[in-house]
């Protein structure tokens, strides 16, 4: 019995059927899905937003631990950004101080240009899931870390550090004024390694802690041996000091699209298999070229919109990017569905492997699951939108499921989908 498949269904053309051969044995371009595929990147300076700053905040507890009971392990979570580069410390404070910026039609909801925080801010990692916790820092920051880690609440909730990223998309400093314009990718090598010696020796890193660092966390790359990418990077001799010995995986980051200029882009526009290939193919050599070296790879930030995708959710619209006479109230976004959905087809056990249908359609995705070898679940997308505005009644795909390679067919097949009313519900 094949558990259950879990479908996406959205709109597509009525009568259309299409052939799906689903392999019973995992092929051989199956590849390990982690258990915590889906993680968050949340900004600094509204770190204790969502944390709590004095008790647990239930919600956000509860949207990770939901998670977490799906896959056996909550989402890891990234704290840091932009902000975290205007982020000083002070010991003598206990709540953190935030200096914004005026709001404007583009950006109603800026991020802090000055963030001052004391011990407490770090503290408020005791109100997470049990889980690997990862942060960005400096110095002074290093310390009041190692001390929020060490305490006893935070130890008896089964809370570690997984790792420390020194600095957020350094790449841009030349362009931000951190930097000067002639900032270069070997100046980022030397300045990294001064300030990763430093921390580690602070926070006690080493090859055998369980704390290592992640390296780059660029907000773009040039995908060669020049400029800045993970490559230029190595060959610049990030990995040799001894404190690039402590890497343990490289970061980067990678946005549909931008809201800088206000300038939207639409929703149906980003559900495409070929859109969703792209945001990974073109970071192929730096995937390829991290691996190499033993590493692992991950997208530090990615799945939604740079400079804040709040405007393009809440104040505009999400089909056509026009200003909405009132600001929509918070609600359950598309994302939190898709991360339920991704937790449920990996399941629990850590083992799980991935591997895409072959589908003759431009709209239309799918995945085998694997325990092992064995097929255990299997997922498909229709991303072509059902807008609220259609007319007419609403169309569905034909699926014609076939077997094949060795072992039994299941004989039954439990189906779950997700049913909205259209994809400008909220």
């Amino acid at each position: 019995m094949l558990p259950f498949l879990l479908c996406l269904a959205i709109l597509c053309q009525p009568g259309l059927g299409l052939n799906v051969p689903i392999p019973l044995v995992a092929p051989r371009a199956a590849v390990r899905v982690s258990s915590s595929l889906f993680s968050f990147s949340i900004e600094q300076d509204r770190w204790t937003d969502w944390a709590g700053s004095t008790s647990r905040n239930q919600f956000f507890f509860n949207t990770l631990d939901n998670l977490g009971q799906l896959t056996g392990a909550p989402p890891r979570v990234r704290i840091g950004a932009n902000s975290e580069d205007h982020t000083k410390f002070n010991s003598n404070i206990k709540n953190t101080q935030l200096v914004f910026p005026a709001r404007s039609t583009t950006v109603p909801y800026p991020e802090a240009t000055n963030i001052t925080v004391g011990n407490a801010f770090y503290q408020a990692t005791q109100f997470l899931p049990p889980r690997q916790f990862n942060l960005t820092t400096a110095f002074l920051q290093a310390k009041s870390i190692v001390r929020a880690f060490s305490s006893s609440a935070i130890r008896n909730a089964g809370i570690v550090l997984d790792a420390i990223e020194i600095g957020n998309e350094a790449d841009l400093y030349r362009n931000n004024g951190a930097r000067a314009r002639s900032y270069n990718i070997a100046q980022y090598v030397k300045e990294w390694t001064t300030f990763a010696t430093n921390i580690s020796a602070a926070m006690g890193i080493n090859s055998g802690s369980t704390t290592k660092f992640w390296g780059c966390a660029f907000a773009d790359s040039s995908h060669s041996n020049s400029g800045f990418s993970p490559q230029s990077a190595f060959q610049q001799g990030l990995l040799k000091s001894k404190a690039g010995s402590l890497i343990s995986t490289i970061s980067q980051h990678h946005y549909s699209g931008t809201f800088c200029s206000g300038s939207g882009g639409l929703l149906q526009d980003l559900m495409t298999k070929s859109t969703i290939r792209g945001n990974l193919s073109a970071f192929t050599p730096d995937i390829v070229a991290t691996r190499a070296q033993g590493l692992d790879y991950v997208f530090g930030e990615t799945n939604s919109y740079s400079c804040h995708i709040q405007p393009a959710t809440l104040t505009r619209s999400i089909l056509d990017g026009s200003v909405l006479s009132r600001p929509l109230p918070p609600h359950v976004q598309p994302a939190y569905y898709g991360a339920i959905i991704a937790a449920e087809a990996i399941g629990r056990g850590g083992s799980t492997r991935i591997a895409e249908l072959s589908i003759n359609n431009n709209r239309v995705s799918g995945y085998g699951f694997y325990q092992g070898t064995k097929l255990v679940r299997a997922v498909f997308i229709n991303s072509r939108a059902f807008l609220s505005s259609t007319t007419g009644n609403r169309s569905s795909v034909h699926l014609d499921l076939s077997f094949t390679g060795n072992g039994a067919a299941p004989t039954k097949i439990r189906v779950k989908r997700l049913a909205i009313r259209s994809v400008s519900t909220t």
